[in-house]
């Protein structure tokens, strides 16, 4: 059984949907407290902590009274940040930044990175990897642009929008793994829970 330290709606989506068992576990992870100068690094140190947080908090519980049901034998962490222009785009603090932005990407291609980090509840060692996918947005107007933020949707997404939602209209093009973009690289994580299985597609 997978444990998720994510409070991303998306990433249990996208576990449910390819059927991987799995439960849920917030980390508590300060990640404004993390820092590095390469995007496609810190992804990468914000998911270890999140993974390495649940795995001791999880350690501490089964210590003190195990668990029912099927063991945990894995802690997934994930982090994601779009690049634009050289500039990292987390979730949007506000509307008015969220608007400031959407008129600088439409039209333009970012870069959203996804850090993964899979710890073995045991002593095994841990699986690192920044998965990368290019994409493209819409080139629209303000209108459009207004009405896709007094959605809400874009204020709880990093760079901004959710391509398994509304924001899934306004990319024009993705080159790379798709469900990379809503949270976390499927076939990177089969081929992490599965290694007998091989992924195509080279995500």
């Amino acid at each position: 059984m997978l444990l998720l330290a994510s409070a991303s709606p998306a990433r249990r989506r996208l576990l449910e949907q390819a059927a991987i068992p799995h439960r849920v576990r917030v980390s508590g992870v300060d990640e404004e407290a993390i820092h590095h100068g390469d995007p496609a690094q810190l992804v990468q140190l914000l998911a270890r902590a999140k993974a390495e947080a649940v795995r001791q908090a999880l350690l501490k519980d089964l210590d003190q009274a195990p668990g029912d049901g099927p063991p945990i034998t894995a802690v997934l962490g994930c982090d994601s940040l779009l690049v634009f222009e050289g500039e990292v785009f987390g979730k949007p603090a506000d509307a008015a930044e969220a608007i400031a932005r959407w008129r600088r990407m439409a039209g333009g291609w970012g870069a959203l990175h996804t850090g993964h980090c899979l710890l073995g509840v045991g002593a095994a060692s841990p699986r690192i990897s920044t998965v990368t996918t290019q994409v493209q947005f819409a080139a629209i107007g303000d209108a459009a642009i207004t009405a896709y933020v007094a959605s809400g949707e874009p204020l709880q997404c990093a760079g901004g929008f959710a391509l398994e939602g509304r924001g899934g209209a306004l990319v024009e093009r993705i080159e790379g793994c798709f469900s990379n973009v809503i949270g976390l690289s499927l076939p990177l994580l089969r081929r992490w829970l599965e290694p007998s299985l091989t992924d195509p597609a080279g995500c």
